[in-house]
């Protein structure tokens, strides 16, 4: 009987990191692993990291120490735990270097070691070594052109499928929420939760050059899946029992470029909304300079599409803008919004922004603040600039003060606070469509259930609060009518359940 080889995977960062995470459990599991919850009960402690920004870097160091005491509580007898290797985007960006830096890691794997992921974690298991690999620009390994990237063999994470199978060939089972390769396409990807919402890549990389962001350079160029791999995973995430599925990217509005046809997600999203099981779809990841009349028809008509606009402002002032190799303004940013309400005037907004960018002027920064006081948005993310080291902003001059943009960032964080609550309070007396997302017992008198309405994504948008939670289970679409708020969270009274169950 083979040896029992347990594996705990930690995720950090975004939604693509999540989905990342789920192909390596796929891997894992095909290869005879047991994929368990808690680091503690694990042989190996596989740490996805986050390479975006300090902070998100800073976690995941910390990640990765907190894996390690596990290690050492092990050798004294209190747990299972003998390696902790660290994964994902800050492992693939320094490589080498976080390996000399974190000595407690065991292993530093690259995305080009993903396919090898059993080998990789066997080795290191049985005391050997993995040498780690010296950070390239991934850029440079897809062709230019983006009509030529498809055909390049580089390691795309979140992309795998399992390798074609002849039926008499087909394993007679793998382990529980494996996908199988029953198609010639079928998705390579085991589930780590029971969450009725799941995320699924629709491209990787970014062929944008903002000055602020290194993403690119260890992600690489934009490259789309293909149609009938993303349409194979939702139809097996809906075998699964998810709900809704969320399209990720570095940026969604490109995708199809590279496969001749800009406007392949206004054809994709109907398909995507008609699979069986599937309640939701929702995109993410959008570029205000390249939203055309034709994708905001798709995202606001569509049954089953969210009307959800997650937008990547950054910011409103053109000066800024520019600097950060972005375009629009103001007044453009208000005129798309005023396009998207016209055809949807419950449709949700959310954005990202920098403050204190180098050479940010006051003027600047009230100019975002009269954006940010008439675009009515449901989620605001406000952050204050810092050098990331490999982008061009690192080299500008006109660098502001530390104490100036902690200042202003105080200053915009608290409007934002006060802006999402007022538009919070505008939904108050709107019908909503909520996917219940969990029921927790909070006290002895009964349960809270929460849930989330088509403006809200997961984790980063606010959640409903239902009034009752008598009926109520996790993956249940449910109409309710706003009749509060608890800051940006809403409160909702389910409507019509008793007809339903009677």
């Amino acid at each position: 009987m083979p040896e029992r080889r347990t594996v705990a995977l930690v995720t950090l960062g975004c939604a693509r990191n999540e989905v990342d995470s789920e192909e390596l459990a796929g891997r894992l599991a095909a290869d005879g692993w047991e994929l368990v919850e808690d680091a503690a009960d694990a042989d190996v402690a596989v740490v996805n990291t986050c390479g975006f920004v300090e902070a998100a870097k800073k976690d995941s160091v910390d990640a990765l120490l907190e894996a390690n005491d596990l290690k050492a509580a092990a050798k004294e007898g209190g747990g299972r735990t003998q390696a902790v290797v660290a994964v994902g985007c800050m492992a693939e960006r320094y490589g080498k270097e976080l390996a000399e830096a974190l000595p407690e890691a065991d292993g530093v794997l690259g995305f080009d070691d993903y396919a090898d992921i059993s080998d990789r974690l066997q080795t290191i298991l049985s005391g050997g070594v993995h040498a780690s690999h010296t950070p390239r620009d991934r850029r440079k390994l897809l062709p230019i052109s983006p009509a030529d990237r498809q055909q390049a063999d580089v390691a795309l994470p979140g992309h795998a499928q399992a390798p074609a199978a002849e039926p008499a060939e087909a394993p007679a089972d793998l382990p529980d929420g494996v996908a199988p390769a029953s198609g010639p396409r079928a998705p390579l990807r085991r589930r780590l939760d029971k969450s009725p919402v799941a995320s699924v890549k629709l491209a990787s990389g970014c062929d944008r050059r903002c000055s602020f962001c290194a993403i690119p350079s260890f992600r690489g160029s934009f490259i789309s899946r293909r149609p009938s791999d993303v349409l194979g995973e939702t139809r097996w995430l809906a075998e699964q029992g998810v709900k809704e599925v969320m399209l990720v990217s570095e940026n969604n509005t490109s995708y199809g470029k590279d496969l001749g046809d800009i406007r392949l997600l206004e054809t994709l999203l109907p398909e995507l909304a008609d699979v069986d099981g599937i309640e939701r779809i929702r995109v993410s990841y959008l570029q205000p300079a390249e939203m055309r009349p034709g994708l905001i028809d798709v995202l606001t008509s569509t049954p089953k599409v969210a009307p959800y606009f997650d937008l990547s402002f950054q910011h409103s002032a053109p000066d800024v803008l520019r600097a950060m190799r972005r375009f629009g303004d103001t007044d453009r940013f208000l005129e798309l919004l005023d396009t998207i309400r016209s055809k949807a005037p419950q449709a949700g907004v959310r954005s990202n922004f920098i403050v204190g960018f180098p050479g940010e002027t006051e003027a600047d920064f009230a100019e975002l603040e009269r954006f940010l006081s008439h675009a009515r948005l449901d989620a605001i993310g406000v952050f204050g600039y810092s050098d990331e080291e490999g982008t061009e902003a690192v080299t500008y001059d006109d660098k502001l003060d530390e104490d100036t943009i902690a200042e202003r960032l105080a200053h915009m964080q608290r409007l934002a606070e006060e802006l999402t609550s007022q538009r919070a309070e505008e939904r108050i007396g709107e019908t909503l469509e909520v996917l219940v997302d969990s029921v927790e017992a909070v006290d002895e008198d009964g349960d809270g259930a929460y849930g989330r309405a088509a403006h809200q994504a997961p984790e980063t948008d606010g959640q409903v609060v239902f009034t009752d939670s008598t009926g109520l289970v996790p993956g249940r679409m449910v109409t309710a009518k706003v009749v509060g708020t608890l800051g940006v969270d809403l409160v909702a009274e389910p409507l019509g359940l008793e007809e339903a169950a009677g």
